[in-house]
């Protein structure tokens, strides 16, 4: 059966321009991740509209190839970047969860890909291909039974999401009661001098950082969907995508801090990683009054927005942050340390639900799984 006989390719909806909606922009999209990573809430003027229940994806390179696509599963009525191609079922005959599943498999995204037109960097799907596009469905019975079992998995990636949210903001909380608000342990006994407690000082970031070793980068066009060894760059994406090249792996005994020039994204990573493409900063500090732990919160804590659109990590450099005492600096990274390891554990788990979910999803689509 044609695809556009089951599935509604850009459905109408009317939004009234000038009043506030939810919005999501293609940076705030995961890489297969069902929930946006941030909603916004702007005033109508111009989008691709969707509403509950829609399939929103990627119609734009790279990010049809890298896997974009959310569902709108907590937004009654929405819009978002007018790179995105909205899907919705005609009618009964298509399970709303299922489509979503559906629109990620290597079938669907091979043919959207095989269409793309325009500039090279720049190509976007030519929606003609779904006119002649012939696909063949489960029953709804078994589109149901096949949209439940993956929708575990995500319902699992999203409760550990939610709990890595949590916990940073409870580590946020404590870095700004002791280094913000100065209510440290043993403020009240102690001196102030200059505005500060007695031997703290101001740094400037770059006087902190330490040199790592070079390693060979990845260029956006090599990334891959899986591979052995993650990549992470400036992108909102924690981990952009894979590679194999065991040239590109970056070690460290501390978790190492990204930073992106243009983006300025902040992540924090504990494992042998590959850095990705242009703009990708490698931070690692190398005084014993900044330990790592610390020096992140430190930097999250910078505001750098004034700058728009520029290379910001010399701003970053630039930047004087609070240095307090050796043993100050060590009580918090004890404290704050099991935060972050928590962290990394919450985020251990989703990577391995991904990948079970991204196994299980082709062989439930072919029969190979019989549910």
């Amino acid at each position: 059966m044609k695809f556009l006989d089951l599935i509604q390719l850009n459905p109408k909806i009317k939004l009234e321009k000038g009043q506030e909606f939810p919005f999501v922009e293609m940076s705030n999209v995961n890489i297969y991740s069902r929930e946006p990573q941030h909603v916004e809430i702007k005033k109508y003027t111009a989008g691709v509209k969707f509403q509950q229940w829609d399939t929103v994806v990627a119609r734009i390179e790279p990010c049809l190839q890298n896997g974009k696509g959310f569902f709108a599963k907590d937004i009654y009525e929405g819009f978002g970047s007018t790179e995105f191609l909205v899907f919705r079922p005609k009618d009964e005959r298509v399970n709303n969860k299922f489509l979503y599943y559906f629109m990620l498999t290597d079938g669907i995204r091979k043919n959207m890909i095989s269409s793309m037109t325009g500039a090279t960097g720049r190509q976007r799907v030519n929606n003609d291909i779904f006119k002649t596009l012939e696909i063949s469905l489960p029953s709804i019975e078994k589109q149901k039974r096949i949209s439940d079992i993956l929708s575990t998995y995500d319902d699992l990636i999203e409760n550990n999401q939610k709990q890595i949210n949590l916990l940073e903001e409870a580590a946020m909380r404590l870095y700004k009661e002791w280094f913000v608000n100065l209510r440290f342990p043993g403020y009240e006994t102690g001196k102030i001098v200059d505005s500060l407690p007695e031997g703290w000082e101001y740094k400037e970031v770059g006087s902190l950082i330490t040199k790592m070793p070079r390693t060979k980068q990845v260029k956006t066009s090599e990334y891959k969907i899986i591979g052995k060894i993650p990549i992470i760059d400036q992108s909102r994406d924690f981990i952009a995508g894979f590679t194999d090249d065991s040239d590109t792996i970056v070690t460290s005994e501390v978790p190492v801090i990204v930073f992106g020039d243009h983006t300025r994204i902040l992540k924090l990573i504990s494992f042998p990683f590959a850095k990705g493409a242009d703009g990708t900063q490698l931070i690692v500090s190398g005084a014993e009054e900044m330990p790592q732990y610390l020096f992140y919160c430190s930097l999250v804590n910078i505001d750098l927005s004034n700058y728009h659109y520029a290379r910001h990590f010399k701003y970053l450099k630039a930047t004087s942050i609070i240095v307090p005492t050796i043993d100050i600096a060590v009580k918090f990274e004890n404290i704050i340390e099991p935060y972050f390891k928590a962290i990394q554990s919450l985020r251990d788990k989703i990577i391995r639900l991904q990948k079970g979910r991204d196994i299980l999803l082709p062989k439930l689509m072919t029969n190979e799984i019989e549910v």
